[in-house]
């Protein structure tokens, strides 16, 4: 008699949603609220809801845009505060998951590794590797299901009929952490923000924070409340804004007026803003740099060298726009508690950083804030009918699908807005894109390229100059010449494209499904 224990029949759900963090609640709650008799589970590498915002630990940690677009749409944030530290975040995607019932339907310690398309069945076959406490960072195990499976190592497998990327396009186990000469003469800990350690203490330690995007300037106020001094040591400058941490507008509508209400309004002021000073910065690049320069000239001590530290080469948003809240970052370097040091790095030392001017910065703590690393779909293969995806070879369909891939989406939020924005404008159209599919029997949707004669009106799918993204552009599915193959990172025009444009454009639509494939006709 055979011991060989019987391979179990995959679980099987309607939507499949790989990750747990601002993007796969958000797009769970979408699909509970517009289709909530469809089954559907959410798959989630580490031990915890919240993605980001409970990865990150660092101190200070705390969102770049306002909350009432990096809100969901459906969910109004009733903070005072317009600019959130992460665990505020962290608890608000934590209690939208409570709300909607969502929790119960995450499998958490679970990395997806494969998926493959059949063509035959209409179904996604999804298979993921347990992972273990330490393998992506803080988090514990939260409520949800974890299936079978139990144990670090093993696999689990599923099967779905759509199936959601919601991963981000960074990855989670490392961060950009380029090798410093002499790093193992320096006496002190070496740190990066995206492996924080919990014991670390800097009271009444010099610390260099190596670094000019927004963690570096989020971290030089934050550490500089308790450090003897900080030093943000950067190769060049980045554009710094001040902007308000509470939105006194907001305050006063939400004084006078229903929440939802009052949210809806606050959430369209700011998103009319934010793109108001995007265009200004494309139209009038000379304008808005003298703008922020005039801001950064307010805000630091008279005489401080704003050209040489504040003045980058590049046009505004060629790279993100860093906001530091009531000028946190300013404050700090005019009441002589932090600094901003423009060079580059010789060496480590025993007690510090020499640089390459001959100048030697003493640190107790250096911390590399040195970026991050791409990392498409969260590392997941895919495969269609047995070929495997290249996905450098594959074009966006609005911003949210893949050409050639079937039943298929991924969130990527905006470069120049809040990521919610998009997130939200996806799940919704994939909620819309099942309901049509329902409505005329179809098992699947698939984005069908155009025929491109030649590949230079193809560009990068992040259109930023960032070091992250240029190190890892090529890794990324591209966009086409022109809609619905391009980006434009314009929160109106895709309100027009994904809520009220058609869901037949650019698409082929395949097989009548079957009728146990069906879902119920009372389905809203």
């Amino acid at each position: 008699m055979s011991n060989a224990v019987p391979e179990q029949t995959p679980e099987h759900v309607d939507v499949l949603i790989v990750g747990a963090g601002l993007s796969g609640i958000g797009a769970a709650a979408h699909l509970r609220r517009e289709h909530p008799r469809r089954t559907f589970a959410i798959l989630e590498s580490r031990g915890a809801i919240g993605g980001t915002w409970d990865l990150f630990r660092y101190p200070g940690i705390r969102s770049d845009s306002d909350m009432f677009t990096l809100g969901y749409s459906f969910r109004p944030w009733t903070d005072a505060r317009a600019i959130a530290d992460g665990e505020s975040i962290r608890s608000y995607v934590a209690g939208t998951a409570r709300e909607y019932g969502l929790d119960r339907h995450i499998r958490f310690r679970l990395r997806v590794t494969h998926a493959s398309w059949s063509s035959e069945t209409a179904r996604w076959t999804v298979t993921a590797v347990r992972t273990g406490p330490g393998e992506h960072g803080p988090g514990e195990n939260g409520p949800g299901e974890n299936g079978p499976g139990e144990g670090s190592g093993g696999r689990v497998t599923f099967t779905c009929s759509f199936l959601m990327a919601c991963t981000g396009y960074y990855r989670y186990d490392e961060g950009h952490r380029p090798a410093l000469p002499g790093e193992d003469d320096f006496r002190g800990p070496i740190v990066h923000p995206q492996h924080w350690p919990d014991d670390l203490d800097h009271t009444g330690r010099r610390v260099v924070v190596i670094g000019s995007g927004a963690t570096a300037v989020t971290l030089v106020p934050a550490l500089a409340e308790k450090a003897a001094h900080v030093t943000m040591l950067q190769r060049s400058p980045t554009y710094v804004a001040a902007v308000p941490s509470r939105d006194r507008l907001a305050d006063r509508i939400r004084r006078h007026l229903p929440a939802r209400t009052a949210y809806r309004i606050v959430r369209w002021k700011n998103v009319l803003f934010s793109m108001a000073v995007y265009r200004l910065s494309r139209r009038r690049p000379k304008l808005m740099k003298a703008v922020l320069r005039r801001g950064a000239v307010a805000a630091l001590p008279a005489g401080f060298d704003v050209d040489t530290h504040f003045a980058p080469s590049y046009d505004p948003w060629d790279q993100r726009l860093c906001a530091v809240p009531d000028g946190d970052l300013f404050r700090a370097v005019r009441e002589g508690r932090a600094d901003v040091v423009t060079d580059h790095i010789e060496r480590l030392t025993a007690d510090g950083v020499a640089l390459r001017s001959g100048r030697h910065l003493s640190a107790d703590v250096v911390v590399t804030a040195t970026g991050l690393n791409l990392l498409a779909i969260g590392g997941m293969r895919l495969s269609v009918d047995g070929r495997d995806v290249e996905l450098p070879e594959t074009l966006v369909y609005k911003g949210m699908m893949l050409s050639g891939v079937p039943n298929f989406s991924l969130t990527v939020g905006y470069t120049n807005a809040s990521w919610t924005l998009k997130a939200d404008l996806v799940a919704h159209y994939v909620c819309r894109l099942l309901r049509h599919m329902a409505a005329h029997g179809h098992r699947a949707v698939t984005p069908v390229a155009p025929d491109l004669k030649e590949r230079d009106g193809l560009a990068p799918l992040i259109d930023l100059k960032s070091g992250y993204v240029l190190r890892g552009a090529g890794l990324l599915p591209r966009q086409g010449p022109a809609a619905p193959w391009r980006l434009y990172q314009n929160y109106l025009r895709d309100v027009r494209l994904m809520r009220g444009g058609p869901v037949t454009d650019g698409v082929r639509f395949t097989g009548a499904a079957r009728p146990a494939d069906r879902p119920p006709t009372t389905e809203k």
